[in-house]
């Protein structure tokens, strides 16, 4: 119980920077992809644990949806790093149907999936932010220009934490003017 209290703490100050470094606002989408095998110091893959992905999604979801920000949750491999996400985030967006386990979607999106209001799954998503814990390559479902953000909190557990946030591409050339708070 100790260790999973531990995570939870690392992960309430990672989400917290992340607002505040990538000045992230309501409406906004983060992506996160989560290896709970990586956690637990295994191998991605090896060593799901439903109990971990549920601890992991719940602490997140505490301080995002409190900030009125959503969270994308990457599925592994074995679903095409399918997305899912709350309804409400993605009105427009063409769904998909599958329903992620934690061997065929990994317990982090098997949680989400589990306690969000009205989950989708997507096949992808252009989040503003994301967060990558245990390095499972969460590039592919942000914006295009993105940017690492350095947190204080390196790890997860046993997990390599990454984050990065994105801004809108420079375009004009050399005379064009841009607006800083965008950077």
């Amino acid at each position: 119980m100790e260790f999973t209290d531990s995570i939870k703490e690392q992960l309430k100050k990672a989400a917290e920077e992340l607002i505040e470094k990538a000045k992230l606002k309501n409406g906004d989408v983060v992506v996160v992809g989560c290896s709970s095998s990586e956690i637990l110091g295994e191998n991605m893959g090896t060593n799901s644990s439903p109990e971990l992905g549920e601890a992991v999604f719940n602490s997140l979801n505490d301080v995002f949806k409190e900030k009125g920000i959503f969270i994308a949750a990457q599925c592994c491999e074995h679903l095409n790093r399918a997305i899912i996400t709350e309804s409400i985030a993605v009105k427009n967006a063409e769904t998909v149907n599958v329903v992620p386990v934690p061997k065929a979607g990994g317990s982090f999106a098997t949680a989400a999936y589990k306690y969000m209001e009205n989950p989708v799954a997507l096949e992808n998503i252009k989040a503003d932010a994301g967060l990558d814990i245990g390095g499972v390559l969460i590039g592919m479902h942000l914006k295009n220009v993105a940017v690492p953000v350095k947190l204080s909190e390196k790890t997860i557990g046993n997990a390599l934490l990454l984050a990065a946030r994105t801004r809108p591409k420079f375009i004009g050339g050399e005379r064009a003017n841009y607006d800083s708070s965008l950077l």
